[in-house]
């Protein structure tokens, strides 16, 4: 059986990686992988998480399931911090499930949607995460695409993309980032998000919001101001949310699949099929990246704790878009980049030709995705006038 298959094309961010990881360049820069690094170019364990880890380690007297909806607590203080106090939350009409990080509470979240209505489309920016479209269609969905992003004028497409929503079937699911666009890292304005949430409602299209960096663009708040608002102003929707960026806890594989429902009564319907889902697909969440979670929300000492050592990543990020736009313009680069300081979170376009990324590979060790997508955390004091200088020689 095995005979009839063909070798697929490996993960273009995975091959940029063995690549550089195999250069032998000692000023060679990634701007590929999506995770976060400090100024030594280090994924470090947060101080929280490691108290944290101190704890469950103390207390933890079991292994045992902790059955398909994961740790009840958990649970309850993502709910929370997704939705602070909303009446969403006061009114029962909340349902949460933890997951195995974010991409599998995106594809739970798919099944689910099958299981409401087969053969549903699901409407995605241009450009999106990538592997969203393959998550959906894994799941049966048909992918579509609304604009988003204006390549040439580095902004947001908002008419085109608010003209496409208005042409979206109730029957349809539409993905939103709430935050930290990826890749483009345009995101939408406080008055943006209100019109959104109008033609959401005018059109009773169900919303699915993706928020995989909350906390990593103004602030845990602010980064979930359309998210609740767009919550305000439907009856049904979901939300994936991931711990991996904002808790440091890429490898736990921890992250949550959440369902807003018109009442009580559908929300227990909802979160009954949304189990089966889960039951179907791997049973039993992991454990331990949940509990490290729920151990930091549910004490004011190690929540202030990570809510210092989010902020110090956050500023870390703004501030190197900062100086990567400064240090361009110092190396004589005349081409206007200061959009880069406008957009939020991770990443970046940097709006460069295929052909220029290719050089900066081959001649400056410099690694990003074909598409110009830059990691904004890659960059460090360190490596920016190299970067600088090499981006003004390939312009």
């Amino acid at each position: 059986m095995f005979g009839s298959l063909k070798a697929l094309p490996a993960d273009p961010i995975l091959g940029l990686l063995a690549k550089y990881r195999e250069d032998s360049n000692p000023k060679k820069v990634d701007l590929g992988v999506g995770v976060y690094k400090n100024e030594a170019g280090h994924t470090a364990i947060l101080n929280c998480v490691k108290k944290a880890e101190k704890y469950r380690y103390d207390t933890e007297d079991t292994k045992v399931y902790i059955g398909p909806t994961g740790s009840p607590l958990f649970n309850e203080e993502m709910s929370k911090l997704i939705f602070g106090h909303h009446k969403a939350l006061l009114e029962n009409r909340v349902r949460t499930v933890s997951t195995p990080g974010g991409t599998g509470a995106l594809r739970v979240a798919a099944e689910f949607i099958k299981s409401c209505k087969a053969g549903t489309t699901i409407w995605v920016s241009n450009p999106t995460w990538a592997n969203h479209t393959g998550l959906f269609q894994a799941a049966g969905l048909t992918v579509k695409t609304y604009p988003y992003y204006d390549y040439e004028n580095k902004t947001l497409d908002f008419d085109g993309m608010l003209a496409a929503l208005k042409e979206v079937s109730a029957d349809d699911a539409v993905l939103l980032h709430a935050c930290c666009h990826n890749p483009s890292g345009m995101d939408l304005t406080n008055e943006q998000w209100q019109q959104v949430a109008e033609v959401a409602k005018a059109k009773a299209w169900l919303p699915v919001l993706d928020m995989a960096y909350q906390g990593f663009g103004d602030g845990l708040d602010e980064d979930a101001y359309g998210l609740r608002l767009i919550a305000e102003s439907v009856e049904e929707m979901i939300v994936c949310s991931s711990c991996s960026k904002n808790f440091g806890l890429y490898r736990e594989r921890i992250g949550a699949a959440t369902i807003i429902a018109n009442s009580t009564a559908n929300a227990d319907i909802a979160n009954s099929v949304l189990l089966s889902v889960v039951r179907c697909i791997y049973s039993m969440p992991p454990a331990h990246g949940a509990a490290l979670v729920e151990t930091i929300l549910h004490s004011d000492e190690l929540r202030q704790l990570w809510h210092a050592e989010l902020k110090e990543m956050r500023d870390r990020i703004n501030g190197n878009r900062q100086i990567l736009v400064d240090k361009l313009a110092e190396n004589g680069v005349e081409r206007d980049f200061s959009f880069i300081t406008r957009q939020k979170g991770m990443f970046s376009f940097l709006g460069i030709t295929p052909e220029q990324v290719q050089r900066l590979q081959d001649e400056f060790s410099i690694y990003m995705v074909g598409s110009s997508r830059m990691s904004i955390a890659g960059i460090a004091k360190s490596n920016v006038d190299y970067l600088a200088q090499s981006i003004a020689k390939v312009l």
